[in-house]
């Protein structure tokens, strides 16, 4: 069940793993180094200030519409999350400010995906885990197509994704995405790329360039510096994986012991 611990901030437990932080104060702030990585992307898709039409799926405390909300006043955000529960404690304890266009919707997320306009949104959010592993639904082939349908033709798709050596599954993940997408980049700290541990490693997919060079700099200067993967690198980093089917989908792997913990 989630539970929410009152500090300066907000940090949101779901079964005793952290899932959100959220400092009501300085929405800006992202704690997480995935959420900065994600952020990274954000602040580099577009003008700063300008607005864009984002679709989160997976909801958490909302901690990245706030930081939309806030650095690109404006935007108009839909979020999707399947945990009523966590919503209606989000809303109660963690509400949005009154002048964010942010729409909550309590739904499943593929489902609503692919039900949602076609070229819609700007970028697509997807942290979705149910307890502590993305569902298998949201893993396939015939989802990153709903993804890249609901996008506009130079949006972006950014995932945020966990693996570990020897990466089966993040490398399938890069395979159905580059079936879609003329683009990809992957972030993630290099002791992850290396396989000398579990983590997290944040997917960005498009049909135009992405900046890597720009956001190679920006996750270089984080106390956690990551590092930005794309082109014959990735290439090979995917290798033989193939894109998944529906049939074949199964959720991202067991976090071992202790990896998304508290310390």
């Amino acid at each position: 069940m989630p539970d929410v611990d009152r500090a300066r901030a907000w940090l949101l437990t779901v079964d005793g793993a952290p899932q959100s932080y959220v400092d009501l104060d300085e929405p800006t702030h992202l704690e997480f180094e995935y959420a900065r990585r994600l952020g990274h992307v954000l602040d580099a898709l577009a003008r700063p200030g300008r607005p864009l039409d984002v679709l989160h799926l997976g909801g958490g405390a909302l901690t990245l519409p706030r930081y939309v909300a806030a650095t690109r006043p404006g935007s108009r955000q839909d979020v999707v999350e399947a945990d009523r529960g966590l919503l209606r404690l989000v809303a109660e304890h963690l509400p949005m400010p009154d002048d964010a266009a942010v729409a909550l919707h309590p739904a499943d997320a593929r489902t609503w995906l692919e039900a949602a306009p076609a070229d819609s949104a700007d970028v697509v959010i997807a942290d979705v885990f149910g307890g502590s592993r993305i569902p298998a639904h949201l893993t396939t082939l015939a989802y990153a197509r709903q993804a890249e349908r609901v996008l506009r033709p130079d949006g972006v798709y950014l995932a945020n994704l966990a693996d570990a050596a020897p990466f089966a599954f993040l490398r399938s993940q890069l395979a159905t995405f580059a079936a879609v997408f003329g683009e990809l980049a992957l972030i993630a700290e290099p002791g992850v790329l290396r396989g000398r541990r579990f983590g997290n490693a944040v997917l960005v997919a498009a049909h135009r360039p992405v900046d890597t060079a720009g956001l190679a700099r920006l996750t270089a200067a984080d106390a956690f510096p990551a590092r930005v993967e794309h082109g014959a690198a990735l290439r090979e980093f995917i290798g033989a994986a193939t894109p998944v089917p529906d049939e074949d989908a199964v959720p991202s792997p067991e976090p071992p012991g202790g990896a998304f913990g508290i310390g």
